[in-house]
Parts: structure tokens; C-alpha cells; sequence
């Protein structure tokens, strides 16, 4: 049937084009064809019509050969087979109900059933198409029309207000005739059905009476569920068979394992670490939705003429929010689980665990009205907080440090995880390039532009992504319930990046007034740093080896796959932008937004989602909803994506621009439809975490329900400490 429509369209098709092209394009003695655009115009649009009219023309005249041949079918010698047909497919109680139906029919008279007539559609189905097919006589009268005149304003605007209730007329004709051929498909189906019924009246032979009761009997047969065990109770002495599933339910997503109960740590840690994950994921609401805000400002520029919200100011707001407030307090939280868990003993301090969560959440608080108000430390990019509040966040990290470094050397190991080597080092470089970058003395001229290279590059990898590759080493083999692919590959990796990374600062000032020799290191660097990649992606997906199956049960994985994935293409797609050639392209250009982005935030924030997800379950007891985890999971993805991937065709066709000479105002309006899919990449990013900030809730949030079994122990463990005192 799908071919008999597409050979009926294309003919269709085929004559629409051959009676326009002989309208449109046969010469005429006596006048001169005008070949404007505004004929040509209309002899689009009229043809479109023709075709939307030729494509309902032939729907319908499907449909109603459809009805006839179901009609003749019905009409045949093949109908006893339908009917035969029919009851096979009974059902017990449809059964009954025949049964019942027969021995009643047979004391009555039989009744005789209606014949069915489509004659009546088969005209209306003419009659349209004689309709929607006009005689050869006005084909005829539209080639005498003065085609010159289609490229008058007023002729054009006349023929379109005439074509749209036409239009709406087809349509509504369609609907219509759709509506009746449907109504004549149920009319057959009911005739049908009253056919069948007489058919069931005929039914007096014993033998198929017999036969119905006996199929009757067969559905209606239940197995006792005792054929194999019997009807005694399983004598389980091992408690082999405890706890099994009997709820069985179709999910609206699939089912994820949960997180096995493990012996829980100490409260007052779990309390420390939760208050880190609240007020990260806090930070993250305020500094997405401020990002949220910025990025409409591209679509929208003068939303706004505060200057607290100019974009001057809210940029670095957005920026450092989500650096130092979530990502910063994010991994922190996590350091403070994985630290004394792969020591194998208790934290050091929880004390010093509060001291820094609090001057770490004034840092952010004291920096962000601080910005907002202008009140900054000039250009510099990502240092725009003023000495005395950054000087907040370096204590609460030194507090974190000795904190760390005094549990590692109480260890109950001999060895230090690697793990804890990643933690420690970033911890330590994010202290030493702060001491660099707002300590004045060096920061004269050329100095300050060098400096800021460091600052600005070190931060992101020695100390964001030193400290979530810490995380990683322990999480994914933990969720994967097996060793790190190699310990050895893990050390390569991380003595690589200490070597290579504190070197690539400067290629963001290629073709700037620092020493050409200054630019090469940072580019030779920049290509090592394919070594560390290389190293830590190969270990991480060799690690997926043999459990690639457990991505589909889990949660957290796939969070810990995405991150891995942009981890070796973000960071190469950072090697690439260091060369001279390639930087004259994308560099101060959107592109490196674009790459910010899918390293910051499809590295660091989806590892650090990961590790959150398969945390906090351990230390509440309560898992989020496994729908509202993959909203979170696929708008943040699908959002980033949106968000990368136009810039950075954007940004490269502006670079190219740039290059030829052509004004900047030209190369801004460029840019406009692709700030405009960052400004919906971004919105989904911002509504994924509205779902992660849901999830935060439901895992700490209080759960009324009562366990019996929980609290009969309870009560038993009160009424033996009773008794015990009193005695």
C-alpha cells in the first residue's frame, strides 16, 4: 500500500510540475514573459498548493480503496475464515458471554443482518476529486493572465489573501472527508460485528458447543505456583532466599541498583561533609542563575540598566561563584570522605573542617556583593576578588591542608593512595599561585600579563582538575567494585601534569610583548600535556574493562563516563589551541569560552555529580529519584552541548573574519544566532541544576515512613537498657 501511494504521488507530482511548466514557461507570440521574482513568487507558492492539494487527493483516495477492498473482503467467501479467526482469539469470558448468548438465541428467531453500501462515499470521493482536478479550460485561463503584473506589490498581496482561504478551505475539506471515511470504517466495523454475532446464533452443532467449552476450560486453568516446590515452605537455614522482590511493576524508566548499606562513618563527619554539598550546590543555583542571567544579556543586551547587573560586573560574579563557591566547596566535601576513608582513619579535626567551610562561604558572600558593587581587583581574570577576601579562602585552605596532611600521617596503611597524592598536591598549588598572583611584587608591566597566565591556567588545572582526578582514583574503581586499571599509569599521569601544565599559562598571550622563548615553553607544554591525558583517560576506561555492563544499572557512571570523555577531548582540544596558527583564529574570540565551558563543566561539575550521587546515599540512607536523576544527567549534557559546539563554529568563521579585515561590528552581528544557542544551551545547563538541587533535597530530606522491623528492634534495645539499669 506504501508503494501504490508513492507511485500515485509521483504521477501526481510528476503533472503538477509539467502543467506549470507549460503555464509558466511556454512562450506567447504576442507578449513578453516578465521573470521577476515576484512571479516567480507565486508560481512557487501556487505549486506548493497544487502539491498539498495532489498530496490529499491521493491520501484520500487511498483511504477510501482501502474501505472498498475491506468491504469486498467482507463480502466474500473468505469471511467464514475471518470468523473462525475470531474465535480463536476468544477469551474465557467472552466465551462465557457466547455461550451464554447461544443457548439463549436458540429458542428465538434468528435475525438477519444489514448489507453495507459505500456507493454513497465512492460519489463524495468523485465528486472531490472532480473538484480538486480542474478541467483542462481553466488551466487554459490562467496562461492568458498577464504575467508582468505578478510583480506588482498589490497583485502579490491580493493572490495571498485569497490562497489563505483556500487553503483553509483544502484543509478543512480534508479534515472533513477524513471524518467521514471514518465514520464509514466504523459503520463496517459495527456491520461486522453484527454479522459475527449472527454467525454465533448458527453455532447449534454440539460439537462446537463442546468446543468453546472446552477452550473456555483451558484459559480458565491457574497454575497453584506449588508444581515443583510443593505446598510445604522452603527450609532456607542459610537465609539464602531473604528479602526477595515480589512487587513486580512496569517502571516508567529503568531500574537502577542501589547503593549497597555500608557501616557508617562518623556522624559528626557526615554532618561536616553534608554542609560542604548544601553549600556548594547552593552556589551553584546563585552562580548558574547569575551565568543564566549574563547569557541572555547576549540576546537581549539592554534588559537592564542597573549597574549592579551590567555585565561587567556580573560576569566575574558568575565566574567565581561557581569556582570558588561550588566546584571549590564541591571537592572539599568530597576530600573530607575520601581522605580519611583510603587513610583508614579517623579526620584529624572536624573543628578545622568548620573553620574553613565558614571562611571559604565568606569569601564567596564578602566577593560577590563586592563585585557587584565594583569594587575589584582589575583585569585580572578570575582573581577579580580584592586581596582581603581572597586572603578569607587561602586560610580556610590552609586549614584544610594541615587538616589532610594530619589525618595522611595517621594512616593505618603503609602506602599513600594515590588518591590522597592528587588531593594534597592541588591543595598546595592552589595556595601557591594565589600567594603569586596577589602579592604585588612582581607584577610590574610585562610582569602582571604573565603572571595572570599562570594564575589564570594553574587554577584550572592544578587545582580543579588535580583535585577531581584525586576523586576520580578513588570513586570509579569504588563504583565499579574493582582495582584501578594501573597504579603506575596513575603516578605517570601525575608527575606529567605537575611537569607540563605549570608551563602552559603564557600560550593564552601568543604574539603578546612577553619573550618569544616564553611563548614556545608554553606551547612545548601545552603538546606534553597529551602525556598525562593519554595516561589518565587510557587507566580510566581501561577500568570500564569487563564492567561496562554495570553503565546501564548505574547512576553514577555515566556521569563518570561523560567526564572522562571530555576530559581527553577538552584537554586535547586545549593542546590544539596553543599552536601559533591556530590561535590566531580562535583566541579572544567565543572559542575559548566554548572550551572553558566543556573542560570546567563537562569535566569538573559532571565528576563532581558523580561523586555526590554515590556519596550522600552512604551517609543519609535516602537515594534521589532515578527520573529526576537523568533529567539532570541529559539536560546538563544535551545543554552543554548546545552551548559548545555553536560558539565554537561561531567563534572559528569570526576568527576567519578577522583575519580578512572585515569591521568588528560585521563579525558581532555574525556572532548573534550563535549567542543565541548559548543563551538555550545555557537554560538547559540552569534547569539540570534545578533537578540536581531537587535531588540534594530528596537525599537529605526527612522520611516520615516507618520501618516495623527498625523500630520493634529499637524499642527491644530501649526495654534491655531498661532492665539493665534497673537491676
Amino acid at each position: 500500500m506504501i508503494a501504490f501511494f508513492l507511485k500515485q504521488w509521483l504521477k501526481g507530482l510528476v503533472l503538477t510540475i509539467a502543467v506549470f511548466s507549460f503555464i509558466s514557461f511556454s512562450p506567447e507570440p504576442s507578449k513578453e514573459i516578465d521573470t521577476s521574482s515576484g512571479e516567480t513568487g507565486i508560481l512557487i507558492m501556487l505549486l506548493v498548493v497544487m502539491l498539498i492539494i495532489l498530496t490529499a487527493v491521493v491520501f484520500l483516495s487511498i483511504k477510501v480503496r482501502l474501505m472498498v477492498d475491506k468491504n469486498r473482503y467482507r463480502q466474500s467467501e473468505l469471511r467464514t475464515k475471518k470468523f473462525q479467526q475470531y474465535l480463536d482469539d476468544l477469551g474465557s469470558g467472552e466465551i462465557e458471554q457466547i455461550l451464554k448468548y447461544i443457548q439463549s438465541m436458540r429458542s428465538n428467531n434468528n435475525k438477519a443482518s444489514s448489507a453495507v453500501n459505500v456507493k454513497a462515499g465512492l460519489m463524495v470521493a468523485g465528486l472531490m476529486l472532480t473538484i480538486l482536478f480542474p478541467s483542462s479550460s481553466l488551466l487554459a485561463q490562467k496562461s492568458e493572465i498577464n504575467t508582468g503584473l505578478f510583480s506588482e506589490s498589490g497583485i502579490i498581496i491580493t493572490i495571498t489573501l485569497i490562497m489563505i482561504p483556500i487553503l483553509a478551505g483544502i484543509v478543512l475539506m480534508i479534515v472533513k472527508l477524513s471524518n467521514l471515511l471514518r465514520k464509514q470504517h466504523t459503520r463496517q466495523d459495527l456491520e461486522e460485528a453484527g454479522k459475527f454475532s449472527a454467525y454465533l446464533a448458527t453455532l447449534t452443532d454440539e460439537e462446537a458447543f463442546a468446543a468453546l467449552e472446552k477452550r473456555k476450560t483451558a484459559l480458565d486453568y491457574h497454575l497453584t505456583h506449588t508444581e515443583l516446590s510443593g505446598e510445604y515452605p522452603p527450609d532456607d537455614t542459610k537465609g539464602m532466599i531473604s528479602h526477595v522482590n515480589t512487587h513486580v511493576y512496569l517502571p516508567f524508566v529503568a531500574l537502577k541498583k542501589k547503593a549497597l548499606k555500608r557501616p557508617n562513618i562518623d556522624p559528626q563527619l557526615a554532618k561536616l561533609i553534608m554542609w560542604y554539598f548544601g553549600c556548594a550546590a547552593g552556589w551553584l543555583l546563585f552562580g548558574t542563575s547569575v551565568g543564566e542571567y549574563v547569557g541572555i544579556k547576549f540576546v537581549s543586551p539592554d534588559v537592564d540598566h542597573i549597574s549592579w547587573l551590567s555585565f561587567g560586573r556580573l560576569r566575574p560574579v558568575h565566574t567565581n561563584a561557581v569556582f570558588w563557591g561550588w566546584a571549590s566547596l564541591g571537592m572539599l566535601g568530597l576530600g573530607y570522605y575520601i581522605v580519611p576513608m583510603v587513610s583508614n582513619t579517623p579526620l584529624a579535626s572536624i573543628k578545622k573542617g568548620w573553620y574553613a567551610l565558614f571562611l571559604i562561604n565568606a569569601a564567596v558572600i564578602f566577593g560577590s556583593v563586592s563585585l557587584m558593587a565594583g569594587i575589584n581587583n582589575g583585569g585580572g581574570e578570575y582573581r577579580e576578588y580584592i586581596w582581603p577576601i581572597m586572603l578569607l579562602f587561602g586560610i580556610g585552605l590552609i586549614l584544610t591542608l594541615i587538616n589532610f596532611i594530619q589525618t595522611i600521617a595517621r594512616r593505618k596503611t603503609k602506602e599513600i593512595y594515590i588518591s590522597n597524592w592528587y588531593i594534597i598536591s592541588a591543595i598546595m598549588f592552589a595556595l601557591t599561585i594565589s600567594v603569586v598572583a596577589y602579592v604585588p611584587l612582581w607584577q610590574d608591566g610585562l610582569g602582571e600579563t604573565i603572571i595572570q597566565g599562570y594564575y589564570m591556567h594553574q587554577g584550572v588545572g592544578m587545582w580543579f582538575m588535580l583535585f577531581t582526578l584525586g576523586i576520580v582514583y578513588y570513586m570509579l574503581p569504588q563504583q565499579l567494585n574493582k582495582p584501578i586499571y594501573s597504579y603506575s599509569l596513575g603516578i605517570l599521569a601525575f608527575w606529567a601534569q605537575i611537569l607540563f601544565y605549570t608551563l602552559i599559562g603564557s600560550h593564552h598571550f601568543v604574539f603578546s610583548s612577553i619573550p618569544w622563548w616564553l611563548q614556545t615553553v608554553a606551547i612545548v607544554g601545552s603538546v606534553g600535556m597529551v602525556i598525562p591525558v593519554l595516561a589518565g583517560t587510557t587507566n580510566f576506561i581501561m577500568t570500564f574493562k569487563g564492567a561496562w555492563y554495570k553503565i546501564a544499572g548505574s547512576y553514577t557512571l555515566p556521569f563518570f563516563l561523560v567526564g572522562i570523555i571530555f576530559y581527553f577531548t577538552g584537554s586535547l582540544q586545549g593542546t590544539a589551541e596553543a599552536f601559533r596558527s591556530t590561535n590566531l583564529i580562535w583566541h579572544f574570540t567565543d572559542f575559548t569560552v566554548a572550551h572553558s565551558h566543556l573542560t570546567m563543566y563537562g569535566i569538573i561539575c559532571f565528576f563532581l555529580w558523580a561523586g555526590m550521587y554515590a556519596v550522600i546515599p552512604r551517609l543519609t540512607g535516602k537515594e534521589a529519584p532515578q527520573i529526576t536523576v537523568g533529567a539532570h544527567f541529559w539536560l546538563a549534557l544535551v545543554g552543554l552541548l548546545f552551548y559548545t559546539v555553536p560558539l565554537m563554529i561561531g567563534s572559528t568563521l569570526r576568527g576567519q573574519m578577522w583575519i580578512e579585515g572585515k569591521p568588528f561590528i560585521e563579525t558581532v552581528v555574525h556572532m548573534a544566532p550563535y549567542w543565541l544557542w548559548r543563551a538555550i544551551g545555557g537554560s538547559l545547563m540552569w534547569l539540570s541544576h534545578l533537578f540536581f538541587a531537587y535531588n540534594f533535597y530528596k537525599m537529605i530530606s526527612h522520611n516520615d515512613a516507618v520501618d516495623v522491623k527498625e523500630a520493634a528492634l529499637e524499642k527491644l534495645a530501649q526495654q534491655v537498657s531498661t532492665d539493665a539499669t534497673i537491676v
